[in-house]
């Protein structure tokens, strides 16, 4: 399934040079004029050269490059460090070693880092991608040959393995949950509308809202980054609205983190005078006062199963695509109020406690 590597001759012939000249143009010796540099340069481009420098590196000392390229979208995310401590945990002990890198949604920063780990020689490679990655972004990996594993996101019509969360059951259940306590009105908050996560969850939210006998209304869909900041906006824009919600579905935890701190700016009180539900179950969720009812859908354990299926087709000397769906489940805790009456509740809504003195 390797389609033959472009050498080193090889760029010497197309280029009409020697093949030492090639050899100092990679190591950017001074000895090569800037003519000749731009000439090897330009054919390396051509033919798809790319200069494996690890491989260099450890040549003089008969090593094997035992490096797993690791790359995510928002590391300010806990979401994401938890991820990493999964895969960490499986390929440091079949002695590899990750490397780590952060785009920060920059599909630009994406292709550099890929291309910058590829040049020291990675055995594979996880990722959960920038936003507008388009499957083609991998195309190169895959016809070298090097094992790919996307998370977290999916990526159509890649074709390179995959490990998701069932989004949409995790919205239902969060939903249903939310219309038990007697919640009629339940806002959607956060994220990224031109992601496949989003879409998932959205449509996880619109089944749920079918399921419980409620209408869908538009203007409670408010997306923002989904982060600890887009959270505040978002519950902000929540309160702008004539009718306002009771309780919200979140994109993640960070936007739900985000909300109950816009509530607070309210002086309102998750879990007491308004609902919030998160999405991914951070270690930080439990912790948190009050503490979050999220969907859980298990960081590490997406890591580490990322991890066991990259290394499997490293293993086996084959980049076959494989895609997995995490099973998720809904924890209950004090962040939705579960337990409280649900008229108190929802006589609330997302007011101020200005807005309640203005109320007859």
């Amino acid at each position: 399934m390797t389609k033959a590597r472009v050498t080193v001759i090889d760029i010497a012939k197309a280029a009409g040079v020697s093949k030492s000249t090639v050899s100092l143009v990679l190591q950017g010796s001074s000895l090569v004029n800037e003519a000749t540099r731009a000439k090897v340069n330009a054919v390396m481009r051509d033919l798809g050269y790319v200069y494996n420098r690890g491989a260099a590196n450890l040549r003089q000392a008969g090593a094997k490059s035992r490096i797993i390229g690791v790359v995510v979208n928002d590391l300010t995310n806990s979401f994401f460090a938890e991820l990493a401590v999964g895969v960490d945990m499986v390929v440091q002990s079949a002695g590899f070693v990750q490397f780590l890198s952060n785009t920060g949604e920059s599909i630009d920063r994406q292709r550099e880092v890929v291309a910058s780990m590829r040049e020291h020689g990675i055995s594979g490679l996880i990722v959960s991608p920038a936003r507008a990655t388009d499957a083609a972004d991998f195309k190169p990996l895959v016809a070298a040959g090097i094992p790919v594993v996307v998370v977290v996101r999916n990526l159509p019509g890649a074709k390179v393995s995959s490990i998701v969360s069932d989004n949409r059951a995790g919205m239902v259940s969060a939903v249903k949950h939310l219309a038990g306590l007697g919640h009629k009105r339940i806002a959607f908050l956060g994220g990224f509308p031109d992601t496949a996560v989003f879409d998932d969850r959205l449509a996880g939210y619109r089944n749920g809202l079918e399921a419980a006998g409620l209408d869908y209304h538009e203007e409670l869909v408010i997306s923002s980054a989904p982060s600890r900041a887009g959270g505040v906006e978002a519950i902000g824009k929540a309160n702008a609205l004539g009718r306002r919600p009771t309780a919200a579905v979140c994109f993640n935890d960070a936007v739900a983190f985000g909300v109950c701190d816009g509530l607070r700016a309210r002086r309102l009180e998750p879990g007491a005078d308004f609902a919030v539900v998160g999405f991914d179950d951070v270690i930080e969720a439990q912790a948190a006062v009050p503490a979050l009812t999220t969907v859980s859908v298990d960081p590490q354990g997406i890591g580490r199963r990322g991890a066991q299926m990259l290394l499997k087709q490293i293993n086996a000397g084959k980049a076959e695509a494989e895609t997995v769906t995490t099973a998720v489940r809904l924890v209950v805790r004090e962040s939705c109020g579960a337990g409280k009456t649900a008229p108190a509740r929802a006589g609330k809504s997302v007011k101020s406690k200005q807005d309640a003195e203005q109320c007859p």
